[in-house]
């Protein structure tokens, strides 16, 4: 959220381009939506003329518009300041700021609510925009003046007024500051009137916002504006572990949004009975370990053996709890523990999500087998069509091809050595290799001239 009410980029909305005059009103902190814009009034009644208008990091404050000014909300607007005028943007308007007066306990003629001067010209733009500039650096500066005069406080946040001629210090302290010399280094430094403000650590958090543990935006940055007291007994009625590191939150302090369910916690444990309260039965008395509340059971133990827990239904407990009241005794806890039927699993295992994540490995190597198969019967496929070919224009088979060519099988091995030596005085060579299975496979055109061979010396017979 980069626009004119945010405190990252002065004057610019690089996202929504409209520079903070949305409708809507979401382009700064604590975002109001008027759900009343598309609604008439009643004839004869006139808009409400009071205006709330927002300024840095979700400051809000109510302003009269006595000069019947044609005000929109995310109009930039210049309006009464202390002194001076001061720079801000129309949050809402109309008969929902009635209603945010009334929760905030602000009448109309109250002191707190202003004037509305005008429009913001271009020229009030440009001084605002170079006052906003100078609160970072005045920040620093205000932190290295205070731990030099020694003073235990912790400056969060600066304000430079829309005139810049005022600059309001944000502080938190854990007691009361003398902060008279500070002013008055600061008032020479930077030239303007300074005013301080104590907040505490939750307005810190709210001023300078953040992401919770949650993984969001803080409510307290985003819409809660109110801050309720939060105890850890809102911790132990949600069962929780009295952990500070869990519960704290971004200020130091419990976090808020433990209040959020505690009402249904406690409306839920209700039906539940005190801890304290013991289970008596003739095998002995059974104290309570735990509970659950949405499940609606509880877990006691024996005195004698503490180690051994007991599932009961809060119905049985109530039961056990009325006959002791009436002076009767049960056997056992034992006796009122509900059966667990066991839920029948399916009969298949291999279901949606269960499949193995390795099952993509082992399918590829039976691609590269298949792949092997297939090349190996589309050779023999394309050796029997050749062969096929061959015969039916030579009428010869590729064996008798071959025996002419030359190309003669290896005698078999005799045991004789006569016939070796006979063979060898008949200057017989030694027998040719067998071809290869590529030269075997024969083109056209070779067939063609062997059959002119065979055809030649077939003639003289």
């Amino acid at each position: 959220m980069a626009c004119t009410n945010c405190s990252t980029t002065a004057g610019k909305a690089p996202g929504c381009q409209s520079k903070g005059a949305c409708s809507t009103g979401n382009c700064g902190k604590m975002p109001v939506f008027n759900w009343l814009s598309n609604m008439s009034l009643p004839t004869g009644q006139e808009p409400f003329n009071i205006f709330e208008v927002r300024f840095k990091n979700g400051r809000k404050e109510f302003f009269k518009n006595k000069y019947n000014l044609s005000v929109q909300m995310g109009d930039t607007v210049a309006v009464e300041g202390s002194p001076g005028h001061d720079i801000g943007v129309v949050s809402l308007k109309g008969e929902l700021v009635r209603l945010q007066m009334r929760k905030k306990k602000i009448g109309l003629d109250s002191e707190k609510v202003k004037t509305l001067y005008r429009h913001a010209s271009e020229s009030d733009i440009e001084k605002w925009g170079l006052a906003r500039s100078r609160e970072k650096e005045a920040m620093y500066k205000a932190r290295e003046m205070a731990s030099s005069l020694g003073l235990e406080m912790k400056i969060g946040d600066v304000e430079f007024q829309g005139d810049n001629i005022k600059a309001i210090f944000y502080y938190t302290s854990e007691g009361r500051v003398d902060f008279r010399e500070l002013i008055k280094v600061m008032a020479d430094d930077f030239k303007v009137r300074i005013e301080m403000r104590q907040i505490g650590t939750r307005q810190e958090a709210q001023r300078m916002g953040g992401i919770g543990s949650c993984g969001r935006e803080l409510c307290c940055s985003s819409w809660l504006n109110d801050f309720r007291s939060v105890s850890t007994s809102a911790a132990r009625y949600q069962q929780l572990s009295l952990n500070p590191q869990k519960l704290a939150g971004q200020c130091g302090k419990l976090k808020c949004c433990l209040n959020y369910e505690l009402d249904m916690y406690v409306e839920a444990t209700k039906d539940f009975p005190d801890s304290n309260v013991k289970l008596k039965t003739k095998k002995g008395d059974a104290f309570m370990q735990k509970m659950d509340i949405f499940r609606r059971k509880l877990w006691y133990s024996y005195i004698k053996d503490p180690s051994k827990f007991i599932e009961l239904n809060i119905d049985k407990v109530q039961e056990i709890l009325a006959e002791n009241k009436n002076g009767k005794f049960p056997e056992s806890l034992e006796m009122f523990v509900q059966a667990f039927v066991e839920e029948v699993k399916p009969d298949y295992e291999n279901v949606v999500g269960q499949d193995s994540i390795t099952r993509f490995d082992t399918s590829s190597k039976s691609k590269k087998s298949n792949k092997k198969r297939s090349a190996r019967t589309s050779g023999g496929q394309r050796q029997g069509q050749e062969n096929q070919k061959a015969k039916a224009k030579t009428g010869n088979t590729p064996s008798k091809l071959q025996s002419r060519q030359g190309g003669q099988k290896p005698k078999p091995k005799t045991a004789n050595p006569a016939a070796k030596q006979q063979g060898a005085g008949q200057g017989n060579t030694k027998p040719k290799r067998r071809a290869s299975r590529q030269r075997r496979l024969l083109k056209p055109d070779e067939n063609k001239s062997n059959n002119k061979k065979d055809n030649d010396t077939k003639k003289p017979e």
